[in-house]
């Protein structure tokens, strides 16, 4: 069982609107701390069998300059790696999907011998997204995905009940994955309007967004 709402207190999650090779880009980012030492962290997120059991299976080369390729998701290429030193560690990729591409950073930085902070950022340029999907689901199309994978992360490192990748999409429509889907769409919404987005419009896409990770329309869901 999940705790929906110590895991969604856990992150602070943040939008930056920036500039990227003269277009405009959005930078999602998203912190957790983990009670795990920065070694065992820089395992989990950069050894293909780890990968598998909390984010989905993925193949190819995760070395430097190599190729990998999430099953059922985005590939792409390793741009940079560097392991633990000196208390830090970080990796960058490409995430292509859908014949688009943006780029994933993941940053470790250890707070002590059981402890690091993960920060995920996910720049995408905004040319790069289909008419119309930033205004009708914001920052938590993304978003919410990138929540569900830290939650993996987290009950994969502290031991707590797993949901298996292949019962992800299950527990996306149970009574608690709605709960989080919910919430962590929520958290996009406040992220959205930090970055000056219009309130209502910020709440609408939350609401589209919960919507669509659950499966449901607004008729058949009285939370929405």
């Amino acid at each position: 069982m999940v705790d929906v709402n110590a895991q969604i207190g856990a992150v602070d999650r943040t939008l930056r609107t920036t500039e990227l090779d003269g277009e405009e880009a959005r930078v999602q980012s998203l912190a957790q701390t983990y009670p795990s030492p920065i070694d065992d962290v820089w395992d989990a997120v950069t050894t293909g069998e780890r990968i598998a059991r909390w984010f989905a299976p993925v193949e190819g080369d995760l070395r430097l300059g190599g190729r990998y390729q999430v099953v059922g998701n985005a590939g792409g290429e390793v741009l940079a790696c560097t392991p633990p030193h000196d208390g830090v560690a970080s990796y960058r990729v490409t995430w292509e999907y859908g014949g688009g591409i943006s780029w994933l950073e993941i940053g470790l930085t250890s707070l002590g011998d059981d402890r690091t902070q993960l920060v995920l950022t996910h720049t995408a340029k905004t040319e790069g997204l289909p008419p119309g999907f930033w205004e009708m689901y914001g920052p938590g199309a993304t978003g919410v995905g990138w929540d569900m994978g830290l939650l993996g992360l987290s009950l994969h490192l502290t031991g707590g009940e797993r949901i298996a990748p292949e019962e992800a999409e299950a527990w996306q429509v149970s009574d608690e994955g709605k709960r989080f889907s919910r919430a962590a769409a929520d958290g996009w919404a406040k992220a959205h309007v930090a970055d000056g987005g219009d309130p209502d419009a910020a709440a609408a896409a939350a609401t589209n967004t919960y919507l669509f990770y659950t499966g449901q329309t607004a008729d058949e869901s009285p939370e929405a």
